[in-house]
């Protein structure tokens, strides 16, 4: 995989309207040029077989420009952790406030501002977005971890561990050693919304497939499951915006 880059031997001049990275995929398997633009990573990604040059790449991305840009557009805008930016957490809107001033009492407090709560980041401005993202992470797991442990006793069931990332395709995974991975970024949903992922990965340790046995236990657990999952449906991507100035 590479990105295009100045030099290429491209017919680059529409693609370089594109405000994004683009990424050209080599695939012994693929038999023709393809194309899509990842929501998450809000990239364009071109896959070509192995014989194909970035010529021709680059010349079937700008047949396709129009399409690309459509897609673009869709996708709602970054929010990189920035003072004065709006984030949600546990699915209220918070303000970041980065003082600049060394912590007192934690590196990041939540307080009651005029108009709404408010995250305030000590220490250097320019390490906040990656203060707050450890912190956001924290919360993650301190919730996960406690509605994994009422869950797991619900159904008589044991997990071996959690892991917090930054999962692109799937909110939560269970392999088949136990451990139940999920992302951090459902700590900026709705707290009932990651209850629910919670909830689906642990019904897993008993059923690892998606069939009738498995959501029924998963109903058993959380009621509204369907609502919950609607949320994720509508509105999860939303939360991929948040924290874009991060190298994941």
């Amino acid at each position: 995989m590479r990105n295009f880059v100045k030099g290429d031997s491209l017919n680059r001049p529409r693609i370089d309207e594109l405000d994004c990275p683009v990424e050209v995929r080599r695939h012994p398997g693929a038999r023709r040029l393809t194309l899509r633009v990842s929501r998450t990573r809000r990239a364009v990604i071109v896959t070509m077989p192995v014989q194909c040059d970035l010529g021709e790449a680059g010349t079937f991305l700008n047949r396709n420009i129009e399409w690309v840009r459509e897609r673009l557009s869709s996708i709602p805008q970054p929010v990189p952790f920035a003072h004065g930016a709006l984030v949600p957490l546990r699915g209220e809107y918070h303000s970041l406030v980065f003082t600049g001033q060394r912590a007192v009492g934690g590196v990041v407090q939540v307080v009651q501002g005029p108009t709404m709560p408010e995250l305030h980041v000590a220490g250097q401005v320019e390490h906040a977005p990656r203060r707050l993202r450890d912190w956001l992470s924290g919360e993650a797991r301190r919730d996960l971890d406690e509605r994994v442990q009422v869950h797991t006793r619900a159904l008589g069931l044991a997990a071996k561990r959690i892991a917090i990332r930054d999962q692109a395709t799937r909110w939560g995974s269970c392999s088949t050693t136990g451990v139940l991975s999920f992302s951090w970024r459902l700590i900026l949903a709705p707290t009932r919304v990651l209850d629910y992922v919670a909830a689906h990965e642990v019904a897993h340790l008993a059923e690892m497939n998606h069939g009738p046995k498995f959501w029924a236990l998963v109903e058993q657990l959380i009621p509204a499951m369907k609502e919950d999952k609607r949320w994720l449906q509508v509105y999860g991507l939303d939360l991929h915006r948040y924290g874009s100035s991060e190298t994941d």
